[in-house]
């Protein structure tokens, strides 16, 4: 059985890096150009890219396994300023439907680097006050990845893209007829166990591996 995998990209930009206070002229620029977030999990890096080129890497802190950075496409919906405290002095929200995640400062410097957040991307402040001033809302953000390189166990209350794949999988074979969110509700518990009925597994309303086998995830 073919094994269906998520691969995305994530993209991120920055203009004029020098600047801590864009000259408005500097400003309208950016949304002329293409700007483009990248996020490399592997390296724990964000790369900024304009027209398609690399042009500044900016080292993050990325989600612990037990709470990992949202692979995905998204955009950037929202900047704040000030949120103080773990978020640092800047935030540029994502639209993740499963939570609130974002890119952000810090308090706790010595994390950049590692894996050590709660899903989000934490940067230096200093580097997200610049990265800050040049990216607009709209700017989208790619985090590429594999939801299921380390398949885990999925009931009620759990979130995250392999949620949202699960969701996708059951729609496609009819069984699921909501909205593919990543949050794993009574809904798609009900959609679940009527896909393990149909299929001869114990109707236990969690996904195991024989579920991800049969809704065609992972391999035989």
């Amino acid at each position: 059985m073919r094994r269906d995998l998520i691969g995305i990209g994530l993209f991120i930009f920055l203009l004029t890096p020098m600047i801590t206070r864009p000259d408005p002229a500097i400003a309208e620029t950016t949304k002329r150009v293409s700007i483009e977030l990248h996020i490399e999990l592997s390296k724990r890096i964000l790369v900024v890219y304009v027209n398609h080129t690399p042009y500044k890497t900016y080292p993050v802190a990325l989600g612990k396994p037990e709470t990992p950075t949202p692979i995905g496409n998204w955009l950037i919906t929202n900047k704040s300023k000030d949120w103080g405290g773990g978020f640092g002095t800047r935030w540029l929200g994502l639209n993740v439907p499963w939570g609130i995640y974002g890119i952000h400062g810090t308090n706790r410097p010595s994390s950049i680097g590692n894996y050590a957040s709660n899903g989000c991307i934490r940067m230096h402040n200093h580097d997200i006050e610049e990265l800050y001033n040049f990216v607009h809302v709209g700017v989208p953000v790619f985090i590429p990845g594999n939801p299921l390189a380390h398949p885990r166990n999925l009931a009620v209350g759990d979130i995250g893209a392999d949620v949202q794949l699960v969701q996708l999988r059951l729609l496609h074979f009819g069984f699921y007829h909501g909205t593919c969110n990543g949050r794993f509700e009574q809904t798609t518990e009900q959609a679940l166990k009527a896909f393990e009925k149909a299929h001869g597994l114990p109707v236990d309303g969690i996904v195991g591996r024989k579920d991800y086998q049969l809704l065609g995830l992972i391999e035989s």
